[in-house]
């Protein structure tokens, strides 16, 4: 039985997470522009130099983590709690110190980790064309460092669309160009890093002038020992997320950077598998993206919600967002799961071979998307569980590669990753409800599931008995054109019509500030 029709502020506080999320989703959509330039690499220089940027772009975001400190999240918090309190001036303050920390430990922390890379990278059982590529990319993260914490910034203030502009457009387009270019001058083997220092580069100007703009008026004037204060504030508010942000990442990448390691030591593992396996990550990735899309938007709604008391309000936003999620990750999942060798052909017909690491990584990228709205829950109301959590995973990830790569080689990474993961969500899923006396709302879960199952036997079966590539992109058809069928037999929950009616309906002369005070 379907729950009752939301009431009218129930609605209209769906639609402000439906605003939010379409933003993000139009960022999410801009920044799958960047397989554009992995496509390019792939198809001009081979999976070998694929492979090689992509070991050395793990290594470089994995090491950014250690130059926006956390502030690529916290500064989203200090900001709403300054507009909230009306200090456009704390704002601003805010503004300052976060680009002067991220932006110094960035120049810095590039310039040593070049350096040692360059040196000592070798010396520790690193390939010297892997050593050399990684020294370069370390360039990249000055650049990282301004879009993520620009970004950020521009979030707090609760505008989502500048990641549209800023890594969507600017980063993807401007990284495929900066690659041509490269090729142009006759540069082949250091062309991808180079192409995605530009590109990081760009994409941090352009965040960085669009956030710029949020906080352009002139502040009253304050002593140097305030911003000192607030500088340390912020550091110490920013460290224990930095730190369980950090080991996410890690979980994130260690598959690739561990493969890499492994090239020329385990069976199977060469530069041209390890590119292979680059492409099925990137490609999956946008899974993970998926995540990206919601958590923006959730993050602020929910921290007034559990923070004023409002647990089952909670829930019912969490019952929004879950749903939508599961509607977009179910489906190219499974799509993954029929068609990957053929959508990896795209990248070259050598990667065809990667179609079961894709639908692997893509299971992990799809549970690391869903269970991050769990991350934001926990982040709220207990951050140190976060921590451990996070350690754990990492943890089972390091081990896990280290005994599956040897056995297995690429295959192994992908089910090193998804495990971490599938443990990661189950103690998030555990403490939340143990914590806060969460209840999982199943039953608005129910319809994605049934419209992604329903047409799943057709295809399956049409999928074991055809074969080759232009078959199973005709497989991945079918299954596409079942899953919007059933959706149209289903139809929408009564909420989400509820909400879709509100959101394009004609505004009323005073709903604007009521959104405004919502998004706040």
């Amino acid at each position: 039985m379907s729950r009752a029709p939301a009431t009218p502020e129930a609605s209209a506080h769906g639609a402000v997470l439906a605003r939010g999320a379409f933003f993000s989703t139009l960022a999410f959509l801009a920044s799958n522009l960047r397989a554009i330039f992995m496509l390019l690499v792939a198809r001009l220089l081979g999976s070998a130099v694929l492979g090689t940027f992509g070991l050395a772009w793990a290594s470089m975001d994995l090491l950014s983590k250690f130059a926006t400190l956390g502030l690529d999240y916290s500064a989203i918090a200090f900001v709403a709690k300054a507009e909230a309190a009306d200090d456009r001036a704390g704002s601003r303050r805010i503004f300052r110190a976060s680009l002067f920390i991220a932006v110094g430990s960035g120049l810095g922390l590039a310039f040593v980790a070049s350096v040692l890379t360059w040196w000592f990278g070798p010396r520790f059982g690193l390939r010297p064309e892997l050593a050399r590529a990684a020294s370069i990319m370390m360039l990249a993260i000055p650049g990282l460092a301004l879009y993520r914490v620009s970004n950020a910034l521009s979030r707090g203030m609760a505008v989502m669309h500048h990641d549209i502009y800023s890594r969507g457009l600017t980063e993807s387009l401007g990284t495929a160009a900066a690659l041509l270019g490269a090729l142009a001058l006759g540069i082949r083997e250091l062309a991808p890093e180079i192409a995605a220092i530009v590109g990081t580069l760009a994409s941090g100007m352009v965040a960085f002038f669009l956030a710029h703009r949020l906080y352009t008026s002139r502040p009253p004037a304050h002593g140097q020992e305030e911003d000192a204060a607030l500088t340390q504030r912020l550091v110490r508010a920013s460290a224990p997320i930095a730190l369980y942000d950090l080991l996410n990442l890690g979980v994130m990448h260690i598959d690739v950077i561990m493969l890499g390691w492994f090239v020329g030591r385990a069976p199977g593992v060469t530069l041209q598998t390890l590119g292979i396996y680059a492409a099925a990550v990137q490609l999956a990735g946008g899974l993970r993206k998926v995540g990206g899309v919601f958590v923006p938007i959730f993050t602020p709604v929910v921290a007034r919600q559990i923070s004023s008391g409002e647990l089952r309000a909670a829930e019912e936003s969490y019952g929004y967002l879950a749903r939508w999620m599961l509607a977009i990750l179910l489906p190219v999942l499974l799509i993954f799961a029929l068609s990957g060798g053929a959508l990896m052909a795209i990248f070259g017909s050598s990667f065809y071979r990667g179609g079961v690491w894709v639908a692997i990584i893509g299971a992990a990228c799809a549970i690391n998307a869903f269970v991050g709205l769990g991350e934001t829950i926990l982040m709220i109301e207990r951050p140190g569980l976060n921590l451990i959590n996070s350690t754990v995973a990492f943890l089972a990830a390091i081990g896990l590669n280290l005994i599956l790569i040897p056995a297995l080689g690429p295959l192994g990474a992908a089910i090193g990753m998804l495990v971490p993961y599938s443990l990661q969500g189950i103690l998030r899923g555990a403490e939340i409800s143990w914590l806060l006396n969460w209840r999982w709302p199943w039953r608005a879960l129910l319809k994605p599931w049934l419209a992604a199952l329903l047409p799943l036997p057709v295809a399956l079966g049409a999928r074991l008995l055809t074969h080759g590539i232009a078959w199973e992109f005709a497989v991945a058809g079918l299954y596409l054109a079942g899953y919007l069928l059933a959706w149209r037999i289903l139809g929408l929950e009564p909420r989400d019509r509820d909400v879709l009616e509100h959101l394009f309906k004609r505004a009323q002369p005073n709903q604007p500030q009521c959104e405004k005070v919502n998004m706040q």
